[in-house]
């Protein structure tokens, strides 16, 4: 996979080996580091202080997982950590490498430390194995005769052992900034030998396309490079000509989690464009809009709740509008739900009330109701003094007898605390009102 690289003009580099890479190679090949020093981007991971940094310095490479979006770095890091430590380096893929491969690195590994040479095994896609294809590094792990360098685009925490996780480091690589995409294609410019034939806006344009890819800018710079055009392009010729690339976005991964956390946040917080902005980014990178109309009904109950009773309306109308109408018109109605949820009055109060009686509930077991609030439909159970008691609320002042219905030996708990927000302010004023009742009708 190609990466990152210096902005050092082609005749400061090193020489190429001659016979491996005399043939036609591509641009972003052509430009990978020949260092770690040479990696862009990539500051928080190799710098001085840096995990990565901090391991070099003191001697030792341990087993790492490198995690990041595509197109950051990470096999070229792994085959510079090889160079830097002196170990020879052995590259597969966990989509396609299977036990047998895995046994026959293992041995090659052996017959290589007895010559007095250690490997380096690097694993794309590591998160592609199974359980027990994981569990099958953990004995060569723990003798030290691999050091195992695997790559991720995908949560490790979700994706791999614990095992594994506990016996490497993970390091954590991010998506290209606009500074570190701007020196890449200024290095590919000299390497071509020209300056791309676009517009300042059109670069501009370049460079968002990539989305923190620097594979994808460089494939895209070089495509850019072999056209014939008279006078530079702007953006939306630029586009017409070269394809939007897709979002890094995987709907069952990190990103789809990474998402929804944000819209749900936004909508929390009352900012209606930022909520609209990540509704949008997850409808660009493919989401179920049925899934998107779900989680807006779960905020509008978990967030907003009796604060604004119409919020969880708005969201099942939304969800059937949907439903009838299909995409792309069906997903405007979705859209205005998460306006209205964003701007709605919040409360979380039924929420904690609901978590807190579930709890209470836990503890208390199977205590039963005080029997003057039970049913009394046989003679023996009236015996018993089921029903006994019980004042009829609506032959009461006000509507309202003030009996307690808690468990007889249970004090009266405060469960529902109202927000004084929205239409939950009025529901507050009818807490108190009926706690005033109570009070003077000795209920508590």
């Amino acid at each position: 996979m190609a990466d990152l690289f210096d902005s050092l003009p082609s005749a400061d580099r090193p020489a190429a080996a001659p016979a491996a890479e005399t043939g036609p190679r591509p641009l972003a090949d052509r430009l990978r580091p020949r260092a770690l020093a040479e990696v862009l981007g990539q500051e928080a991971a190799l710098g001085p202080e840096a995990p990565l940094g901090t391991m070099l310095a003191a001697g030792q490479i341990p087993s790492l997982i490198l995690w990041g979006p595509p197109g950051v770095g990470k096999t070229t890091i792994a085959r510079l950590l090889a160079r830097e430590a002196g170990l020879h380096m052995v590259e597969i893929s966990a989509i396609f490498a299977g036990v047998a491969d895995l046994k026959k690195v293992f041995e090659e590994a052996r017959q290589r430390r007895r010559a007095g040479q250690g490997t380096l095994l690097f694993v794309d896609e590591i998160h592609r194995f199974n359980k027990a294809q994981q569990d099958g590094f953990l004995p060569h792990l723990e003798s030290g005769l691999i050091t195992l360098v695997g790559a991720t685009t995908e949560n490790p925490s979700f994706e791999l052992n614990a095992a594994l996780l506990s016996r490497a480091h993970v390091v954590v690589l991010t998506r290209l900034g606009h500074e570190a995409l701007e020196a890449m294609l200024a290095r590919a410019e000299a390497e071509l030998g020209a300056r791309l034939p676009l517009t300042a806006e059109a670069r501009a344009h370049l460079l968002a396309m990539a989305d923190g890819d620097g594979r994808s800018l460089l494939n895209m710079a070089e495509v850019i490079a072999s056209w014939r055009i008279a006078e530079p392009l702007g953006p939306k010729a630029l586009g017409q000509r070269l394809q939007q690339r897709a979002a890094n976005y995987d709907k069952s991964g990190d990103g789809h989690y990474n998402l929804i956390s944000a819209l749900h946040k936004s909508v929390r917080g009352s900012d209606p464009d930022a909520a609209l902005y990540w509704f949008a980014r997850m409808l660009e990178g493919g989401e179920d809009p049925r899934f998107l109309a779900r989680r807006l009904t779960r905020m509008a109950v978990e967030d907003i709740g009796l604060a604004d009773p119409q919020a969880q309306a708005v969201c099942i109308d939304g969800w059937q509008t949907y439903e009838r109408l299909g995409s792309p018109e069906g997903e405007l109605a979705l859209a205005q739900a998460v306006i209205y949820l964003a701007l709605a009055p919040k409360s979380n109060a039924g929420y904690v009330a609901y978590k807190a009686a579930r709890a209470l509930a836990k503890k208390t077991g199977s205590v039963p109701p005080p029997k003057h609030i039970l049913n009394a439909p046989t003679g023996l159970m009236r015996d018993q003094g089921y029903g006994a008691g019980y004042a009829y609320d609506h032959d009461a002042e006000d509507g309202f007898s003030g009996q307690h219905y808690f468990p007889d030996d249970m004090a009266r708990p405060d469960l529902y605390q109202p927000v004084d927000r929205g239409f939950e302010r009025d529901l507050g004023k009818r807490v108190e009102y009926f706690a005033r009742l109570r009070a003077r009708r000795g209920g508590s």
